[in-house]
């Protein structure tokens, strides 16, 4: 594919578009080179631009691709599969700053919004109406924009879904420049195939989101969380196909082990959580949320819950209902995953799904196969919809060696995933790192329907190029 160089002119075409917004060269902010995993690399672009607007978007997208210029698009940067790294140089187009809620729709249960509204300024504006945004990503400070390029989960999803089911529709900027309209701020719709979703989780690669139609829910006005400390982990895993089979109806089910909550109680200056149950030392834990209108209707769950739980093995259950009680223990939750990031030289992670009833086994599988290499490994999970979080990180080793060892490892989980009936990745997409397993994952056939839709839509592969289904060899070389 023949890409080109941004020259003064065409940086002159575009100071006129957005006056004032065009960086160039030295001046381009270094985090625009990256996102939250630099083991993915790192690459300057030639030029960064603001843009506040889908007229911006499409008049800057115009002059990109009558020159073949390489335009990577960015939110804050938060992911973790290199999908914001401008890979090919180019132009990083950022949309931080369009951050306007639109319009309400309370009627229809409905907003529309900018891509650059923050997951937890949505949420908050939604709860002043009575209503929630209910996919709960563990970065909440990531962007609409970027949740929805990236079909993000989190803990919530095992009862209120992903983001793909609160997407009605959207503006999309495509690579020419062409402004297209899809979906509206309807409960249903048959009509044609499905743009909306093929959009979703298409990670920037098919068009730029500018306005996105989204779904809200009634916002329940009460939540419990459920604190399971166990002896070991094989047993807190082992009893969480039963809190569905038994209809207990969490929000959330968490796992994680005592070496992790000790690292993020450190990190967070709190030491909030039992380590300790009649003298026997706490391995493992599981967190259960529960949530309603009312506590008369939550308790008998969380009555339930823990007989089960206490019959299966955990040496104590502990019901947290109270706002400072709650905020302690969940600040120590939510800072796992920048404790690994702060406190780790090197690290690399995957988000591998497989079915809840195998959890375990495949935590076994990975901790054994990791004895084989230099690295250590950490790991939490979504119990409740068999999504892990797993990492290996180094402080002593060199990063060549760290990343031939880590790919060794994936290639082995990823592969044992499969044979599980599982998913390579349950929230954090493809992006740039991803690529080399997700073509072992689907096979050839896939992939080149990949290719065909990517070229249906960016005939010139300008669209953050280097993701999902194209690698970067494939561009450069072509």
């Amino acid at each position: 594919m023949a890409y080109n160089q941004v020259t003064t002119e065409i940086i002159a075409m575009m100071e006129k578009v957005v006056p004032g917004r065009v960086v160039v060269g030295n001046d381009v902010n270094p985090d625009y080179s990256r996102d939250e995993m630099p083991i993915y690399g790192t690459r300057m672009p030639a030029v960064s631009i603001d843009v506040l607007t889908t007229e911006e978007v499409s008049q800057i997208m115009k002059i990109c691709y009558e020159h073949s210029i390489p335009v990577t698009t960015r939110g804050a940067g938060t992911g973790l599969v290199g999908g914001a790294v401008p890979v090919l140089g180019g132009v990083v187009l950022c949309t931080a700053r369009m951050t306007k809620i639109i319009s309400w729709d309370l009627e229809q249960f409905g907003v529309v919004v900018q891509p650059g509204v923050l997951i937890q300024d949505l949420k908050g504006a939604a709860l002043q109406h009575g209503l929630s945004y209910p996919p709960d990503p563990g970065q909440k400070l990531g962007t609409i924009g970027g949740n929805v390029s990236t079909n993000a989960g989190g803990m919530r999803a095992i009862k209120y879904g992903t983001t793909k089911d609160y997407v009605r529709g959207m503006t999309v900027v495509l690579s020419d420049g062409e402004i297209l309209d899809i979906g509206a701020n309807v409960a249903k719709t048959s009509m044609g195939y499905n743009l909306t979703q093929l959009f979703t989780g298409s990670e920037g690669t098919l068009g730029i989101i500018t306005e996105l139609k989204l779904k809200l829910i009634k916002a329940p006005k009460f939540d419990v969380s459920v604190i399971a400390p166990f002896e070991d982990l094989d047993t807190a895993l082992r009893c969480v196909p039963g809190i569905f089979t038994n209809t207990f109806r969490p929000t959330a089910v968490e796992f994680f082990e005592r070496e992790i909550l000790l690292l993020s109680e450190k990190f967070v200056g709190k030491e909030v959580w039992p380590k300790e149950v009649e003298g026997k030392q706490v391995q493992a834990y599981l967190l259960l949320i529960f949530d309603g209108d009312s506590m008369d209707e939550i308790e008998p769950h969380t009555e339930r819950i823990t007989d089960f739980l206490l019959e299966a093995g955990a040496m104590d259950v502990m019901i947290v209902d109270t706002p400072g009680q709650k905020k302690e223990i969940w600040d120590v939750r939510s800072a796992f995953l920048d404790c690994i990031f702060e406190t780790h030289k090197l690290f690399d992670e995957n988000d591998v799904v497989v079915p809840i009833n195998r959890i375990a086994e495949f935590v076994q599988f990975f901790s054994k196969e990791a004895d084989k290499y230099d690295f250590d490994i950490t790991y939490l999970g979504h119990a409740g919809d068999g999504n892990l979080h797993i990492f290996g990180v180094s402080d002593d080793m060199e990063e060549a060696e760290f990343k031939r060892q880590i790919h060794l490892w994936m290639v082995a989980m990823y592969d044992r995933a499969k044979e599980m009936g599982g998913e390579l990745t349950g929230e954090h997409g493809i992006g740039y790192g991803k690529i080399p397993y997700f073509e072992k994952y689907v096979g050839p056939r896939n992939i080149e329907l990949h290719k065909g839709i990517k070229r249906v839509f960016d005939p010139k592969l300008i669209l953050n190029p280097g993701k999902v289904c194209f690698r970067l060899e494939d561009l450069v070389n072509s």
